[in-house]
């Protein structure tokens, strides 16, 4: 019988904001969706508002739906086309391509779709049939505090006075963001875990 490649491996990605999922994803070889370039532009009608101002850390903030489309659109064709969002504007602003190379000899292709909803796409993959590894990368709160508010600062995404709020809230929210992905199907690893978990993958 000719030997017939395993389907790509779908690791999605979690975490707090700026604990790694991004460079993670860059670091795994694997061909990386970013999962926050499906927020809904700030001003769509239906974006949820908590205190008078759009509220981020609501799922309904971003667009599920069209993130599953993109993800199955990849894996069957081979390639997909998705936005481009300016978290500095909460706008898109453009779309990119992306696609499936040949993997290397003796490897499997694999996906990383990293993003803080991804664990609200942990069971519609596997209910689609889907090879899924949900994961919630675990590091330090206030290490992740303290490299979230260098990004933010650095790439201009908020005023200072909201990044530094924001920080503070989601600092505290963090465990029971981590106890909601682990209920949702995801594993809490390290980066170093994380890694490994998705090179093991890569070899099966």
């Amino acid at each position: 019988m000719p030997f017939m490649p395993a389907r790509p491996a779908l690791v999605l990605l979690a975490g707090p904001s700026g604990s790694g999922k991004s460079r993670l994803a860059q670091l795994s070889g694997c061909v990386s969706v970013r999962l926050d370039d499906f927020y809904r532009d700030a001003d769509d009608a239906d974006m949820p508002r908590w205190g008078g101002i759009v509220d981020w850390d609501d799922p309904h903030s971003w667009n599920g739906d069209a993130a599953i489309t993109a993800i199955m659109t990849l894996l069957e064709q081979g390639a997909v086309r998705v936005p481009v969002y300016d978290i500095s504007l909460s706008r898109r602003i453009g779309w990119h391509e992306l696609v499936l190379l040949d993997a290397p000899a003796g490897q499997r292709l694999c996906i990383v779709a990293e993003g803080i909803f991804a664990p609200e796409l942990v069971r519609r993959c596997h209910d689609l049939g889907l090879d899924t590894t949900g994961v919630w990368l675990a590091r330090t709160g206030l290490l992740v505090f303290m490299l979230r508010l260098v990004r933010d600062l650095r790439e201009h995404r908020k005023a200072p006075h909201i990044l530094l709020r924001r920080g503070w809230a989601l600092l505290r929210k963090e465990p029971a963001q981590r106890r909601a992905a682990e209920a949702k199907g995801c594993e809490t690893l390290t980066m170093r875990q994380a890694a490994a978990r998705i090179q093991s993958l890569r070899r099966s």
